[in-house]
């Protein structure tokens, strides 16, 4: 069921990270005291972070980072990178609408819409300011907000933002997207992960499209995990679904992931994509992409454009993985794309399996509240085109034996 919610619950608030939920006041003379206790509850729920900076040539086997195709360090991306910022300087210099937009953005932009099938493409600085974008700029005061109960904290942080009203509907559940548009007279949205970031499944797009046309609703999907790994070539789920070009629906992706460089991005029709160049705060209001993160970008898409066999790769990697877990007794999802998603015990044990693998040579992704919705912990791979399978099969055997 769809149940009215602005913004969506976040865990996150729940206690850790609001003074209002501290059980004291915070001493006399320091406004900030009331960390202190903060700190106390995420310790106590062993929830908390620490930043680990990596070294440059790192021995650990990587099934951490979100680089699905293995291209941020590939030679022609690199060079990309380097090539732009030999030519237009280490940074923008301002924003879009100043001086921030050089040719290469231009050029970008033009490839990435034909590459995934949409007439038009604007460049931002990162996938979440293009969430930000898109959910605000479409939604205003009337708008009906549809949000998936597990989408990502960029589409709910849109939803939390824009000038509509938010309605939170069952994860994946096209039939609550359908009661909750049916509660609304007027402009509409449903807002979806095309690829959940979390347990990597899939969102049923081409039922929620339907959903949507039949009640007059735009569709926006975050296609950040779907670019470069599903449809033809890897041209994303929008393409994948039948979706792409539709003049209802708007995709959004990152350069981060499969392009393995930096920055965001939004498709959709022409009149979108000019209506958030003139109303789309993170947009307007923040200094372009660095010209190297759009040279590499754009060297990493055409190379995608000529070597399309790793998408099918990194999806058969994740199978790989997937089978070899669950066949030694692990409680792993089936992925969707490249995430493969596997279940722990608790926070500190999932905090603990993660440090063992690491010791042994393996770095995966540790998901704990309150990043998870569900509140259960668990190891986050992700699959790389460019992982053999010894490197598969050894990163098996090391998560197998070092399993609480």
């Amino acid at each position: 069921m769809a149940t009215p919610a602005h913004p969506h619950a976040d865990p996150a608030h729940d206690r850790a990270g609001d003074p209002s939920a501290a059980h004291s006041a915070a001493p006399s003379g320091d406004p900030f005291g009331w960390l202190d206790e903060q700190a106390e509850l995420r310790r106590g729920a062993g929830l908390v972070r620490t930043l680990r900076p990596r070294p440059a040539d790192s021995p650990l086997l990587d099934l951490a980072s979100n680089d699905y195709l293995g291209l941020t360090r590939h030679p022609e991306v690199v060079e990309g990178a380097a090539l732009a910022a030999r030519t237009w300087g280490s940074g923008a210099t301002g924003s879009r609408l100043v001086t921030g937009t050089t040719e290469l953005h231009a050029q970008l932009e033009r490839e990435l819409a034909e590459f995934c099938g949409f007439e038009a493409a604007l460049v931002l600085s990162s996938g979440y300011a293009a969430n930000l974008a898109a959910v605000t700029a479409l939604a205003p005061h009337g708008t009906l907000v549809v949000s998936d109960a597990g989408n990502h904290a960029s589409l709910i942080d849109g939803c939390r933002l824009a000038r509509g009203t938010t309605a939170v509907a069952a994860h994946n559940d096209p039939e609550a997207v359908r009661k909750a548009l049916d509660t609304h007279r007027g402009p509409a949205l449903a807002v979806t992960d095309s690829v959940f970031s979390v347990d990597g499944d899939r969102a049923p797009l081409a039922e929620l499209a339907a959903v949507c046309r039949r009640f007059g609703a735009g569709l926006i999907l975050d296609d950040a995990h779907g670019l470069g790994v599903l449809g033809a070539g890897g041209r994303g789920a929008a393409q994948a679904a039948g979706l792409a070009g539709a003049p209802d629906v708007v995709a959004t992706l990152t350069l981060s992931k499969s392009l393995g460089s930096q920055g965001g991005a939004v498709l959709g029709p022409a009149k979108v994509i000019q209506h958030l160049v003139n109303t789309a705060r993170t947009f307007i209001f923040d200094t372009g992409l660095a010209p190297a993160a759009a040279g590499g970008a754009l060297a990493a898409l055409r190379l995608l454009r000529r070597e399309p066999a790793r998408a099918a790769r990194a999806r058969a990697v994740a199978t790989a993985l997937h089978a070899g877990l669950t066949g030694a007794g692990l409680q792993a999802v089936r992925p969707d794309a490249a995430v493969v998603s596997v279940r722990a015990p608790s926070p500190d044990e999932a905090v603990a399996w993660a440090a063992a693998c690491r010791a042994a040579g393996l770095l995966v992704g540790c998901f704990r509240p309150p990043s998870v919705p569900d509140g259960i912990s668990r190891l986050r791979l992700t699959a790389r085109a460019d992982l053999t399978d010894a490197e598969i099969e050894d990163a098996v055997r090391t998560i197998v034996r070092t399993a609480p």
